[in-house]
């Protein structure tokens, strides 16, 4: 495809995601006129950019659930649920069109019936008369007479000058034009009195402005539509002339000769041209009107220019704040340029420590603060809102508890915190699984939660907010709860622990997170099956984030996710083993502390180091990795916390914080356990990555802590 076409194909995705969204919100506002004329506005350019494109199947579709909302916005009809359900199903269905067309294949057979029956449904929802002419459109017969139901022809003038940039955002001028033509009769007049010399013409502007005569059945609202894109930056004039009964071929050349011949013509002498016979004015006349009209020009011609000229002063000025759109890839190529230039800048700043040049240790000192400050920028770049993520959950919620039976309430808080755009993408699939749980396991019927004395509809609340170099996202629910009880039952029933088994309530909890595990008895395409949890629990390990379960049986669940901003550039901990070096994640160690021999004590297979009072596992890293260098004398232990649990890691050498830009290991090295990728020092030597939740998760069944039956890993 051109560079158009992916173009047309990105603004498609965005109308489809405004329309649904826009649809979802105007069900509990359903007199709301500004989110009907979003909803039309999106049917409306989804119909003129597929036409455009030649995407007929989709533009005549559209037309028709445009025809609908034409007759909301008129107050012919109203917005029910069943016009809901439709423009949804609508929805879909220009969706799954746009899927085969990307896929450069003609939709199939069964598609077009399935689009066919949404129209069914739909014309049966508009007025008669409204609903006869869509008939009439879908399947025209000779002779019919449906076209006495047509409205009154009437003459418009239309005075069109559009923004200089109109085809820097997108839009051209002709496709517009050829609209207005598909509404009726259409004369077309250009006016080149805008063109600068040639030397100052700039190829990509439009200097050109329209007066076009239009015999059309639409109203002016309609007429207006089509330049609903592009009318707040043009200067718009529609003027209504008269009856078309009174404008025949001859008064239509009459017209046009008078808009080609005088710069700005007064809608009364138009008018007067096309009025009836009775009281039109006779045709000797116009000379005389044209002498007025012609002595009388200069001055509003005046004041035009210096209005064109404010304008343009002002759009000027805005051209500032304008944003523009980028391909991901790029922002991805960026993020990688600054990675290697972020390795680059650490090995001249190493350089420049064993330098006595002071010339030089100040340059690479100014390097190294312009390279922190692009690092941020390019990362910022790529933050997202996440509220781009929470919005496609209200359609999960309304499709899914309408299946199960339930009333569900869907609220989100804290749409505008940002996170890696790529991080956001991770992330839907988890709360996708989350979400789900909490309307089939959470969630009470409307009959159980009248009985328990609660509302008759749930609440599901997903928010989030930032914290440090994390944002918390968290799934509460106001129903059931999770029963401890029925999890100790089914960890038993698979043999994950014994019956007499002591377990917190933090470690049951947990049980939901292994793979198989479900307390529901019946499969079903919602649940049942235990491997959504599971996904959750890989997904969110993957990203480098943590999960805290919380729960009170009859009144709710709160799932808290601690997910990294980003994936690309992290601050870690740079510590040495033998000849190696490793890096753990900053945002999760609390303290280094020395690990005197005298100290030093084992049980129960694991090693144990008394911090303040506290007794804390840890593992040594030379032991893990299999190192052959010998141990020193003294060692250090990084503590980290993780879900809750404090482990830590014995080190050779701290070496202390490192601008960690993450590369992963390859194919060949993707199955290596404890390591999640790796990074180049300034020296050009490779660091490994250490994976804590994999190493957690690895040894929690080995580690026995006093008292505790192992490892806590929520």
């Amino acid at each position: 495809m051109d560079r158009n076409q992916l173009i047309f194909f990105e603004e498609a995705r965005d109308l489809l995601t405004e329309l649904e969204e826009t649809t979802l919100a105007i069900e509990h506002d359903p007199e709301n006129m500004d989110l009907i004329g979003r909803i039309f506005r999106a049917i409306h350019t989804l119909k003129g950019s597929s036409s455009m494109f030649g995407c007929d199947v989709i533009a005549h579709f559209a037309h028709d659930v445009e025809n609908a909302f034409d007759c909301v916005r008129q107050g012919k009809m109203t917005v029910t649920p069943a016009l809901i359900t439709l423009t949804l199903a609508s929805r879909d269905h220009i969706a799954l069109l746009f899927q085969d067309l990307l896929k450069e294949k003609q939709p199939s057979e069964k598609v077009i019936g399935q689009g066919d029956e949404i129209l069914t449904e739909l014309r049966k929802l508009l007025p008669v008369a409204k609903a006869e002419q869509t008939a009439a459109h879908a399947a025209p017969e000779a002779g019919a007479p449906a076209r006495q139901a047509q409205q009154k022809k009437m003459v418009y003038r239309i005075r069109w000058r559009p923004p200089q940039n109109i085809y820097l955002t997108g839009s051209n001028p002709q496709y517009l034009i050829d609209e207005l033509k598909e509404m009726g009769a259409c004369e077309v007049i250009l006016h080149s009195d805008g063109l600068p010399p040639a030397d100052e013409l700039n190829p990509d502007f439009c200097y050109f402005r329209w007066d076009l005569l239009l015999t059309t059945e639409k109203d002016e609202r309609a007429i207006r539509d089509v330049f609903i894109f592009v009318e707040d930056d043009s200067e718009l004039r529609i003027e209504l002339l008269g009856d078309a009964d009174y404008c025949d071929q001859e008064t239509r050349q009459e017209i046009i000769d008078v808009l080609t011949s005088m710069e700005d013509a007064p809608i009364e002498h138009l008018k007067a041209i096309i009025a009836p016979h009775s009281v039109r004015m006779q045709s000797s006349a116009m000379p005389i009107i044209q002498q007025q009209h012609s002595s009388v020009q200069q001055q509003p011609s005046a004041q035009q220019q210096q209005q064109g000229a404010a304008q343009q002063d002002h759009k000027e000025k805005d051209k500032g704040i304008q944003s523009i759109k980028v391909p991901s890839e790029r922002l991805d190529k960026l993020v990688d340029l600054v990675g290697e230039l972020v390795i680059v800048q650490a090995r001249l700043s190493q350089a420049a420590s064993s330098s006595v040049d002071p010339a030089f240790r100040s340059i690479a000192e100014q390097v190294e603060a312009l390279v922190w400050e692009l690092r941020d920028n390019a990362m910022s770049i790529r933050m997202l809102p996440i509220g781009t993520t929470f919005g496609k959950f209200n359609r999960l919620v309304r499709d899914l508890s309408a299946e199960l039976g339930k009333e569900i309430q869907l609220v989100t808080e804290g749409e505008e915190t940002e996170l890696d755009k790529t991080v956001i993408e991770r992330l839907g699939d988890p709360l996708v699984h989350m979400i789900r749980n909490c309307i089939d396991h959470g969630i009470e019927t409307p009959a159980e939660r009248l009985a328990g004395g609660k509302p008759r509809a749930g609440m599901i609340r997903l928010s989030a907010v930032h914290a440090g170099s994390f944002v918390h996202i968290s799934i509460t629910d106001d129903g059931r709860g999770l029963d401890t009880e029925a999890i100790f039952n089914k960890a038993v029933s698979q043999g994950l622990i014994g019956p007499d088994a002591q377990l917190s309530n933090q470690e049951l909890y947990a049980l939901i997170f292994r793979p198989g595990f479900s307390t529901n008895t019946v499969v079903t395409n919602v649940s049942g099956r235990g491997v959504g949890m599971d996904v959750v629990r890989r997904s969110i390990d993957d990203l480098g984030g943590q999960i805290e379960v919380t729960s009170k049986l009859n009144k709710g669940t709160t799932i808290l996710l601690k997910i990294p901003l980003t994936m690309a550039i992290v601050e870690g901990l740079l510590v040495q083993v033998g000849r190696d070096y490793y890096i753990l994640p900053l945002s999760i160690v609390k303290e280094c502390v020395e690990l005197p021999s005298m100290e030093e004590r084992r049980g129960n297979g694991g090693e144990l180091i008394n911090v303040r009072g506290d007794i804390v596992p840890y593992i040594r890293l030379h032991d893990y990795f299999g190192s052959t260098d010998p141990v020193l004398e003294h060692e250090y232990v990084v503590i980290v916390e993780f879900d809750k649990t404090s482990l830590g890691f014995a080190v050779d050498v701290v070496c202390g914080q490192h601008q960690t830009v993450i590369k992963g290991l390859g194919a060949m090295y993707s199955d290596v356990k404890g390591v999640s990728g790796a990074t180049i020092l300034g020296d050009g030597t490779v660091a490994l990555i250490v994976d804590v939740p994999a190493i957690v998760t690895e040894i929690q069944h080995e580690v026995q802590q006093p008292g505790k039956p192992a490892l806590a890993y929520n």
